[in-house]
């Protein structure tokens, strides 16, 4: 079965125990092997995701794909890295300047 890959985009993603992850923003693609490599998360859960913040979910981890999609595979919490911590401070810090 043929399908556009932008029929993907704005679907609600679970993981296989019936948990909201998020809603698709975008899909990565591997231009080289021409396959899709992941999918990029916005509004995600809270209590799943540190901060809401967006995330890319390796396309490996989707079990089944309709009207929603489903993961076979989830971690129980992500949560950002000291560096990635960082990482978004300063741009926060950029952003207020820049508005200032």
């Amino acid at each position: 079965m043929l399908e556009e890959v932008t029929s993907l985009q704005e679907l609600e993603i679970y993981t296989q125990h019936g948990a909201f992850v998020g809603r698709v923003r975008d899909i990565v693609i591997d231009l080289v092997k021409k396959n899709i490599d992941g999918l990029y998360v916005e509004e995600t859960n809270d209590a799943l995701v540190e901060n809401s913040h967006s995330i890319n979910i390796p396309y490996r981890w989707v079990q089944s794909i309709g009207d929603i999609i489903i993961l076979k595979h989830f971690p129980d919490r992500v949560q950002l890295t000291p560096e990635e911590r960082k990482r978004l401070e300063a741009i926060r810090q950029f952003q207020e300047f820049s508005y200032e």
